[in-house]
């Protein structure tokens, strides 16, 4: 599913897809760890979409091996593409979670915490995910 370099020389594009998983007015957020790229930034749980693979299917598949749980994919809440300066780009799609089964386990994270939609913006995100951040702090998407 990724677009290879142009003729203008413009880096691919990662098609990524993130969960909004919901308990009442928090959301999960998760932290990177020190050894990642953007080290310790926070982000939603989610990742890359496979070839062969729907936004969706790529979401649960990602929830299971982050999280540990199996979630049911609720409705795109947003769409956004950014270039980090770098050159490298990512669009990224945003699904509401309500409903999952079995306990979070984090496997990946530095940290997993809920927090309430009006205090993201006290978090360090990805410059990706700050657009969506302003939205869902002021109570625009959900």
């Amino acid at each position: 599913m990724e677009e290879t370099a142009t003729q203008n020389g413009q880096k691919t594009i990662r098609y990524v897809a993130a969960a909004l998983i919901l308990r009442g007015d928090e959301v999960l957020i998760c932290q990177r760890r020190p050894d990642q790229p953007m080290a310790l930034k926070w982000e939603f749980p989610g990742g890359k979409i496979e070839a062969g693979e729907s936004a969706e299917q790529a979401l649960a598949r990602e929830l299971d091996e982050e999280l540990a749980i199996d979630a049911e994919i609720g409705v795109r809440v947003a769409r956004t593409r950014h270039t980090y300066r770098s050159g490298g780009a990512v669009d990224l799609q945003f699904f509401a979670v309500h409903t999952f089964r079995k306990e979070i386990v984090n496997r990946i994270f530095q940290d997993v915490r809920w927090v309430a939609l009006r205090d993201l913006v006290t978090y360090d995100f990805l410059a990706a995910d700050r657009d969506l951040i302003r939205d869902l702090a002021a109570g625009k998407l959900l």
